[in-house]
């Protein structure tokens, strides 16, 4: 099918349109000559028995909802597309806008039908069934699951959490890894981005975009017949230091404007070099030079001189300390106002998550020499307090190396201490840490994460399900396995010919191996094999997505026993 420049077939490459009825004319007329019981599913529905299914319409008994004496709920049709269905008095349109079509039944029942356009689909979990629908879960400890392979990862994560009763965002991907719909099907080749630790990149790599992740997500979840407690998190919208930085975060936002829970990443344009000015005057003069007028300066000044005292711990920042902190963080903050401000009209009242993420730093910046402070991290989360910025989740610089277990010079001492100072100081503010790139850690740095924090956190991971996918191909599919990890050895080798020290590391450590088998577990295809499943041509069109959602049954239903059996242990650790 054609979608603009686009051709794909929705089925076979979920995640990307905006809408699972991408042809609202062919759905109502297949709906309306179906020869279904729709007066039996009403009943079936009411009385909460099974309901009837046929090849031609099957009901998802977890969408079911009532309002009004009338039943509602979501139905996948045989050509793929998905639709939500209303049966009752037919007032569902006060709700839910203008319906495919409607007609009446044998007894006077009304059926009517609406697409599952995005617009639609947020309509029905805050108006219909708001308790299937993502949601802000503010301090609610969770896990954040990349969800890279899109419809593939979902029943896993589902089963995970019912099996630990846990919460999840299981809706996120980042600005790196997901296109904006409009770029997408205009054929527009993809931008370039920074991936911290690894190099420039092109983005959008899993092929998803903003709009079709949140579609597909809270699809999937509707169609689960469980209870669940999940957010849709935009990760990682990043404010660069060009010209287009904010607006282009903003038109981010913009595409994201359903989702539940929004990560800004402020790391490219935090003034690292501010903390390293010896001169006291020099640091004092930051408050002049980032804010005009003094009675701002004064209030700034009284805000964070005042002693804070939490678990036994005091805490004094001298003015010249404040100065360094502004210096570092000021720009970043007036751009978090504008972006809340931002997000806030586009939500128009609906709560939402906002974690404010310093995690990552810049290339120019080695990974250990911007460790947040307890001191950063108590004047951000003041300064955020003063200003009334609506932020539950931040995320401090931890250590953590994408790649690496933790190896930070402090140690594992080091990282639970920082870590228990500096959760019990975001406790005090009603702030939740957030920890990022955590997908190499192992047990012992996941333990003590959960020791430190009481086992309150929200603990991210991100390539770690797309691996998996990897790992469960190679014995189910080895000859797509081995396309893959072909051009993962051919990535490497072209930036190694291009001088990226990384990329030679990997292919050394790769040819130094015993066993050069491929592998999902070699560093080589760890790092180089994100841009395969959502590789486009020259004219923009995927050149292997499809093939990643055509694949046998078994496969699926190992992957989904993959996945749970990796986040229950992760679960086990971590809370």
């Amino acid at each position: 099918m054609q979608f603009d420049k686009l051709e794909l077939n929705p089925v076979e490459n979920p995640g990307v349109l905006d809408t699972a009825t991408w042809n609202p004319a062919g759905a109502w007329q297949n709906l309306e000559n179906l020869k279904y019981d729709w007066l039996g599913l009403r009943r079936a529905a009411t009385a909460g028995n099974t309901l009837p299914a046929s090849p031609q319409c099957r009901p998802y008994p977890g969408s079911l909802a009532s309002r009004d004496q009338d039943v509602f709920l979501l139905v996948g049709l045989a050509d793929g597309q998905q639709v939500f269905i209303e049966l009752g008095n037919g007032g569902g349109d006060k709700a839910l806008g203008q319906p495919l079509g409607r007609k009446r039944l044998g007894d006077g029942t009304a059926l009517l039908a609406y697409p599952t356009d995005a617009s639609v689909i947020d309509k029905y979990c805050r108006l219909i069934h708001p308790d299937k629908g993502p949601r802000a879960l503010g301090d609610t400890p969770r896990l954040g699951i990349g969800t890279r392979m899109t419809v593939a990862v979902w029943p896993g994560i589902f089963d995970a959490m019912n099996r630990r009763n846990m919460a999840a965002n299981t809706i996120q991907n980042s600005v790196r890894e997901l296109n904006l719909l409009d770029n997408l099907r205009a054929c527009l080749p993809p931008e370039k981005n920074y991936a911290c630790g690894f190099g420039t990149i092109e983005t959008g790599y899993t092929g998803s975009t903003y709009e079709g992740l949140w579609v597909a997500g809270v699809l999937a979840a509707l169609q689960h017949g469980g209870p669940l407690r999940y957010g849709a998190d935009a990760d990682h919208i990043q404010v660069k230091r060009d010209p287009n930085g904010i607006a282009r975060a903003k038109k981010l936002i913009t595409a994201a404007r359903y989702y539940s829970f929004y990560t800004i990443d402020m790391a490219d344009i935090l003034n690292y070099q501010a903390l390293r000015e010896d001169s006291r005057a020099r640091a004092e003069a930051f408050f002049g030079e980032q804010m005009v007028d003094a009675q701002e300066r004064q209030a700034v000044l009284e805000c964070h001189r005042v002693p804070f005292r939490v678990a036994g711990r005091s805490y004094h920042l001298e003015t010249a300390a404040i100065g360094r902190f502004v210096g570092k963080y000021w720009e970043a903050l007036d751009v978090l106002a504008e972006l809340v401000d931002h997000i806030q009209k586009l939500k128009q009242g609906t709560k939402f998550d906002l974690e404010l993420t310093i995690d990552e730093h810049p290339p120019e910046i080695p990974a250990f020499d911007c460790l947040t402070t307890d001191e950063e991290l108590l004047f951000v989360l003041r300064e955020i307090q003063r200003r009334g910025l609506p932020v539950t989740h931040v995320a401090p610089n931890y250590g953590a190396e994408k790649g690496f277990d933790y190896r930070c010079p402090d140690g594992l001492e080091g990282l639970e201490y920082r870590a228990r100072s500096q959760f019990n100081i975001a406790r005090e503010f009603g702030a939740m840490l957030d920890f990022h790139s955590a997908d190499d850690l192992t047990s012992a740095p996941r333990r003590v994460i959960q020791r430190a924090t009481e086992g309150r956190h929200h603990f991210k991971i991100s390539p770690m399900l797309q691996l998996l996918f990897a790992e469960v191909l190679q014995e189910f599919h080895p000859d797509l396995f081995q396309r893959w990890w072909d051009d993962a050895m051919a990535y490497a080798r072209r930036e190694a010919a291009l001088g990226s020290s990384f990329a030679a590391e990997c292919l050394r450590a790769y040819q130094q191996s015993p066993d050069q088998r491929p592998s999902r577990h070699h560093a080589v295809f760890h790092h180089y094999s994100f841009a395969f499943p959502g590789r486009r041509d020259d004219h923009g069109q995927f050149l292997y997505r499809q093939e990643f959602y055509r694949l046998s049954p078994a496969f699926y239903r190992a992957y989904e026993d993959r996945i749970c059996t990796y986040l229950c242990g992760l679960a086990d650790e971590l809370f």
